[in-house]
């Protein structure tokens, strides 16, 4: 689908409506859809409803166009997925009342009764606030298995991931382990080969479905319109392309099977050293404690104003990264004392 973005808005009531209109496309679409062409799971792009804030300030883009979750942006589809008896995966925008000052780039899934079953809220960013920033306020007020939920459902384990965090292989590599067989990608990118890539890796690593629903017409972070998104897909467990259309047109023809017992049988087969039954966790799990680089709740006092802020942090991450010999500095040397 096609996003008008909120933050090209004079004021929140401008923006509303924006809003409002984008959301009436997406059930229009959906509607359209189950009539020629039925399916069980529709998965919707990333800022389908709201656009990017791009550089607005975190309390401005608040103010202009986030709400909590379930909300006025859910309701809609919550209403729809209940009259139509499907799934339906999405992404917003989400402000919390008991986090005030911060949002989050949070995917949702609402199931046939009309429930939101699953909301993942986005860790790795570039230009928005994660529950990293206040991590320890964060887990200390949500269970450890909604940090990176799965829902599990007659159509399989479902677990979302938006975005350029396809390419972070920790992700969907923890929610595999929580369970996950279908990974629902609500996408909002230009062509990136890298994220293509990364695509395929998270399937066949991780013997996975991905589901990948990418905005029609320009990006969101395309100020000027120029960049265009298309090329939704659907690949399987072994990385293979079940379904893809390049072009940037709106379009709901990108369908797919998901073929959950396949994926089961073959998850338990023993196929090589690549396979989820040799995988040799403890080796790692030393390595991984010790990883500490971008610095954890660097706005756990005073949320982040604006995405400028992180500044300081990433010098945080690039000096923690020249200690550990990850980074060489100019001299082409590891920083920090030998």
């Amino acid at each position: 689908m096609t996003s008008d973005l909120a933050v090209s808005a004079a004021n929140p009531e401008a923006a509303w409506d924006i809003i409002r209109r984008n959301l009436a496309t997406g059930v229009r679409m959906i509607e359209a859809a189950q009539r020629h062409t039925p399916a069980q799971l529709y998965v919707t792009p990333e800022f389908a409803f709201q656009g990017a804030p791009h550089s607005m300030p975190v309390a401005r883009w608040i103010e202009q166009a986030c709400c909590e979750l379930p909300g006025p942006i859910s309701e809609p589809l919550q209403k729809l997925a209940a009259r139509l008896g499907v799934y339906i995966g999405g992404n917003q925008f989400e402000s919390v009342a008991r986090w005030p000052g911060r949002y989050f780039n949070t995917s949702f899934l609402i199931d046939p009764r009309g429930e939101v079953i699953l909301r993942y809220r986005r860790l790795t960013t570039a230009a928005f606030p994660s529950p990293h920033d206040f991590m320890d306020e964060y887990l200390a007020q949500t269970e450890p298995q909604q940090v990176f939920p799965v829902a599990d459902t007659p159509l399989g384990r479902l677990a979302m991931i938006p975005c350029s965090e396809i390419a972070v292989p920790e992700v969907a590599r923890v929610m595999m382990m929580q369970g996950a067989e279908v990974i629902l990608h609500p996408t909002n990118s230009r062509k990136i080969p890298a994220e293509d890539a990364a695509k395929i890796a998270r399937c066949s690593e991780n013997k996975c479905y991905l589901i990948s629903a990418n905005v029609a017409g320009p990006i969101g972070f395309s100020e000027d319109r120029t960049e265009l998104g298309g090329r939704s897909r659907i690949h399987d467990f072994h990385g293979r392309l079940l379904a893809y259309h390049e072009p940037s047109d709106e379009t709901t023809n990108v369908s797919a099977l998901i073929d959950i017992e396949a994926l089961r049988r073959d998850r338990a087969e023993d196929d090589g050293p690549s396979g989820l039954l040799r995988s040799r966790w403890e080796m790692y799990r030393p390595f991984f404690a010790k990883a500490s680089f971008y610095p954890a709740n660097g706005f756990l006092r005073e949320p982040m104003g604006a995405v400028s802020e992180t500044a300081r942090l990433l010098e945080g991450a690039r000096q923690n990264m020249q200690q550990a010999g990850i980074v060489l500095n100019n001299s082409g040397k590891a920083g920090g004392r030998h």
